[in-house]
């Protein structure tokens, strides 16, 4: 089984320098490849000088994470995609436990390892933390990660077990199965296409799973802040994409009501909170979602099946109201 290890970097240069070195150390049995998204920085001169081997893919233009990843993998061969975040670090021996899940169990399309906080590696990081479910109105959290309430690494998650989503920091995917599904989305442009990536192969009966035994280290916030408001507006926009694409008819239009209602909600949140520039960015994302939303309804796949996407209600009542902050408290 061959694996490329594809990193997407758009003016990354002191990222690179910091986290590069521990990804070509550790990844002798795999391609290291650099995908470059029209950088302005010296970043492709950096590796092309300090890292011969990596293999080089210059993209034309910005096309962000989903456009600029389809662009790249279509030069790339290896059976195994790796799509690393150029702000990750990883653990010796990080590969094994991933090809040997994949050679174990062949119903296996993607996988997620352990994702730890750089700066505090005794936490689960934000972006993914020890895999990713939904709740019923599409709102995202993670084992380890509910909002902004992260857990310490006590050892809770150390089970193999399958997830709904895998965090786009390290998504770990066959290379058949990735062109299968006709890779991500380019109208999300960033965040939470991995999410739509994910619902639309557990819809063609191919399993995500999260392996404990492989480790990374997660900067997060690397190419934008979580409290930029363009991604609030990237966030709530493309959460609506996910439930409008994904979720089986006839259900799909009462819980995308639900989900606008509760986006109005978190308006309300933000006026107390002082955030106005959020709420504009809340506002912002319904009106990209009503423009694109025929475009949206024609990707629906006409044969979904009732496929459970939720793992629990109301995420967003249980972690503000009942103050429910741990994975484990959740219904």
């Amino acid at each position: 089984m061959s694996i490329a290890v594809v990193i997407l970097n758009w003016n990354g240069l002191d990222l690179l320098k910091t986290f590069l070195p521990s990804v070509v150390k550790h990844s002798e049995e795999a391609q290291v490849y650099l995908v470059d998204n029209a950088s302005t920085d010296d970043s492709v001169a950096y590796v092309k000088t300090t890292y011969p081997n990596v293999k080089i893919i210059l993209n034309p233009s910005n096309a962000g994470y989903a456009g600029g990843y389809n662009q790249g993998l279509k030069h790339i061969e290896e059976d195994v995609y790796i799509l690393l975040n150029n702000d990750v670090s990883v653990c010796e021996n990080w590969l094994k436990p991933i090809t040997s899940t994949f050679e174990t169990h062949k119903d296996i399309a993607v996988i997620q390892p352990k994702i730890l906080d750089y700066n505090k590696p005794e936490y689960f990081e934000y972006a993914g933390a020890a895999g990713g479910f939904l709740d019923i109105c599409g709102y995202p959290y993670c084992r380890g990660r509910i909002f902004n309430t992260l857990e310490k690494d006590s050892g809770q998650y150390d089970k193999d077990s399958e997830i709904l989503w895998a965090s786009g920091a390290c998504l770990i995917i066959k290379n058949e199965v990735f062109w299968e599904i006709g890779g991500f989305d380019e109208l999300y442009f960033a965040h939470q296409e991995e999410i739509d990536l994910c619902w639309r192969i557990h819809n063609l009966g191919y399993k995500i799973w999260y392996c404990h035994q492989s480790c990374i280290y997660h900067l997060g916030g690397g190419t934008l802040s979580a409290f930029h408001p363009k991604k609030t507006f990237l966030n709530f926009r493309n959460s609506l994409f996910n439930i409008t694409k994904n979720v089986a008819s006839p259900w799909f239009v009462l819980v995308l009501v639900k989900r606008l209602l509760l986006d109005g909600l978190a308006c309300v949140r933000f006026l107390f909170l002082g955030q106005f520039k959020h709420i504009f960015a809340v506002l912002m994302a319904h009106l990209s979602f009503y423009k694109h939303s025929i475009k949206i309804l024609k990707q629906r796949n006409k044969s979904l099946n009732s496929f459970k996407y939720y793992t629990t209600w109301s995420i967003v009542f249980q972690y503000f109201l009942l103050q429910k902050k741990h994975y484990k408290d959740l219904n």
